[in-house]
């Protein structure tokens, strides 16, 4: 890689007088691109090469005559669920592996809890990419790998990071075949359980739940509308307050999954059976949906799918390739288990 001269006992490398977007921008070239040249990899037209070799040199950095970059590419978690965790990694292997680059993780709930930084480690370790399979990173997060000239792609982030590009699923149509299934079933007062109001997933599922009510013709009653945190606690809650109603819902839509688990414990204590008395839907397909007792129905989110488009676009990115769009959104599944069945007469 390039790095500015450095002391004889300095083992750190020291920056240029400039950030790589700024050399980036006075190139005429992508950040990845110089991030290429700095860390010597192949990919770069030569006229290019030397054009940004000349404005590293001029701006303090010098080429590292040992090592090289690692070629790999970070996936970083915040309280990893296994289940979809093992398949977003299974997904960045598929397409890694090909590109002979190892794929590495890290779960930074420790640090965030502890209110220390994370991003610094990773731009130390200088990947190829990193791609962020936790909600709460930021458009600042995404300047600060930017300004290093290393590619980022968040999954399913909770806010607007343009123009880090994002993957996800498509939540709206996700939520609008659940609450359709349970119309088919003859629902009518349906509850739902969904995420923080200023989470995107958690709007786009609320929408969703909202435009199948309207298709068919069922007012909306907000009454049974719950927003809390895509938790089992948050679930369990939130179902209580829906069940102790004087007229409870006969099903409930959650957010995800561990929110229908908190709503099946809601429906024990009241002495409720699912689906008979209760149906309930999930979302996500994780593992424990297909053992609970009854096995849950659920929207599948392809999440070794949404691993390997993360890695297809940071590794483009990466090769200075330029994206047509920031968001990208893969279809969703709807499983029918046995948590749904037709409402009870009462």
């Amino acid at each position: 890689m390039i790095e500015q001269g450095q002391g004889r006992h300095s083992r750190k490398p020291w920056r240029g007088d400039l950030p790589i977007a700024t050399i980036a921008e006075l190139a005429g070239v992508s950040p990845p691109t110089v991030s290429k040249v700095l860390n010597g990899r192949s990919g770069v037209g030569e006229q290019t090469r030397q054009r940004v070799e000349a404005l590293l040199r001029d701006h303090g950095y010098r080429r590292q005559r040992t090592g090289g970059a690692t070629r790999c590419v970070e996936v970083v978690f915040h309280q990893m669920l296994p289940s979809i965790a093992m398949e977003i990694l299974r997904g960045v292997q598929e397409i890694a592996g090909v590109r002979d680059h190892t794929v590495g993780f890290t779960d930074i709930r420790r640090r965030v809890l502890a209110g220390q930084p994370w991003v610094e480690s990773l731009l130390l370790r200088q990947p190829t990419a990193v791609i962020t399979a936790f909600a709460l990173v930021t458009a600042e997060h995404g300047k600060r790998f930017a300004a290093a000239g290393i590619p980022l792609v968040a999954i399913d982030p909770s806010g607007d990071l343009s123009p880090t590009p994002a993957v996800g699923a498509n939540n709206w149509s996700g939520a609008l075949a659940a609450t359709r299934h349970l119309l088919d079933l003859g629902h009518r007062r349906i509850g739902v359980i969904t995420g923080p109001g200023d989470d995107l997933s958690a709007r786009a599922r609320l929408d969703g739940f909202r435009a199948a009510l309207d298709h068919a013709d069922v007012p909306l009653d907000e009454t049974l509308e719950r927003r809390g945190v895509f938790s089992f606690d948050g679930g369990h809650e939130l179902g209580r307050e829906l069940l102790a109603r004087d007229a409870p819902p006969t099903a409930v839509v959650c957010g995800n999954d561990l929110q229908a688990l908190g709503v099946y414990a809601a429906a024990r204590e009241r002495g409720l059976r699912i689906p008979e008395d209760l149906s309930v839907v999930g979302f996500d397909d994780i593992d424990q949906a297909a053992w609970l007792s009854p096995p849950l129905t659920t929207v599948r989110q392809p999440f070794g799918e949404i691993g390997a488009t993360a890695a297809r676009l940071a590794l483009a990115l990466a090769d200075g390739g330029r994206l047509t769009q920031e968001r990208y959104e893969l279809g969703t599944t709807l499983v029918v288990r046995g948590s749904t069945a037709p409402p009870a007469i009462r």
